[in-house]
């Protein structure tokens, strides 16, 4: 038997060995649901500024990691608001015996805060750089989005410096044991959390698509000169989706940063997180709310089932092969359902 035969041999084996093993299976399942719940977080972002203005929004990422670095400026550098509690009371940083109340209090009102800043940015950039740009060509509002990316690539490598800044997790790092098999699993408390803030924000955008506001929003993409004529404020419904996409991009932004908890923090390659939202939007369809979800669901189960179970393949195509697969499948949608799973397939006469 030749040696690749054997080594193959030996990987399949090793395959079916962890694809029976319950706690391998568990820790896929966990990895699958916060990555899912990121991705998804950052492609609804992503689709809800193009599904309303039709604008691709090439600055996602940028105001992603600003919002995480503004989440770290108020949790670790200012520790805002605990900073202003008296010395002893149980919400002071002083406070040994109770670190994880002052330290969930600042992260909670950090993350708060840093969306409503994000959110604000998203304003100002439409007001000041789209808005003089509505009736031009879209390939040029795509280029302006661009040059918006730079300039605030450009100022968060700045403040950033070349050191990351880890931000930890709400709950310090605390964590459950679960017995999954014969051994121990050791589960984060960060990470439901991750996922339940997911669920929360799928469950109130069903809630707004539903509402006045939403239902023009829908209005509004579907046909612009339509809603004006029925007297929806477009240029008000273009400002919310940029505030909507600039708060749930700092969330995803933060999330990415502490995901695995704390173990990465804000760091220079994190306003190119956009790029790792693309394929879930092009499979689920880039002007589909849902499809987001759905296509971030699907890339987060075949990146880590592969990265899980297939690790082996590391031999022969080298090392971190499960994140590239997900821009596979990508460009085999773009070839085979180019409007993804959800998009609104369109028939233009040529």
């Amino acid at each position: 038997m030749s040696p690749t035969v054997f080594v193959l041999a030996q990987s399949t084996l090793g395959f079916w060995e962890k694809l029976t093993d319950p706690f391998v299976g568990a820790g896929f399942l966990v990895n699958f649901l916060v990555l899912g719940s990121l991705y998804s977080l950052l492609a609804v972002g992503f689709v809800i500024v193009f599904k309303a203005t039709q604008v691709l929004n090439f600055a996602h990422g940028a105001v992603a990691a600003l919002g995480a670095y503004f989440t770290w400026s108020v949790v670790i550098k200012w520790e805002i608001p605990v900073r202003w509690f008296p010395e002893g009371s149980a919400f002071s940083t002083k406070n040994t015996e109770s670190i994880l109340q002052p330290y969930l209090l600042t992260w909670v009102v950090g993350l708060i805060l840093a969306v409503a800043v994000a959110a604000l940015l998203g304003l100002v950039l439409e007001r000041l750089f789209v808005e003089p740009m509505v009736g031009e060509p879209l390939f040029s509002v795509a280029i302006i989005t661009l040059g918006m990316d730079i300039f605030l690539r450009t100022m968060y490598n700045d403040v950033i410096g070349v050191r990351s800044k880890p931000m930890g997790d709400p709950f310090g790092f605390n964590s459950w044991k679960l017995p999954v098999g014969d051994q121990t699993m050791l589960l984060f408390w960060a990470q439901p959390f991750i996922i339940v803030v997911g669920i929360i924000v799928a469950i109130l955008l069903v809630w707004f698509f539903r509402s006045k506001y939403g239902v023009a929003m829908r209005a509004t993409a579907f046909d612009q000169e339509a809603a004006m004529a029925q007297g929806i404020p477009v240029s008000r419904i273009f400002a919310l989706a940029w505030i909507i996409g600039g708060g749930l991009a700092a969330l995803a932004g933060t999330f990415f940063a502490m995901s695995p908890p704390g173990f990465t923090g804000a760091h220079l390659f994190l306003p190119f997180i956009a790029f790792r939202a693309l394929p879930a939007v092009v499979v689920g369809g880039l002007d589909s709310v849902p499809g987001a979800v759905v296509g971030g669901m699907i890339v987060a189960f075949i990146e880590i089932f592969l990265g899980t179970y297939f690790g082996f393949l590391s031999d022969w195509v080298g090392n971190g092969f499960g994140e590239i697969i997900p821009y596979v499948v990508m460009f085999v949608f773009l070839l085979v359902k180019p409007y993804g799973l959800f998009g609104t397939e369109e028939i233009r006469r040529v």
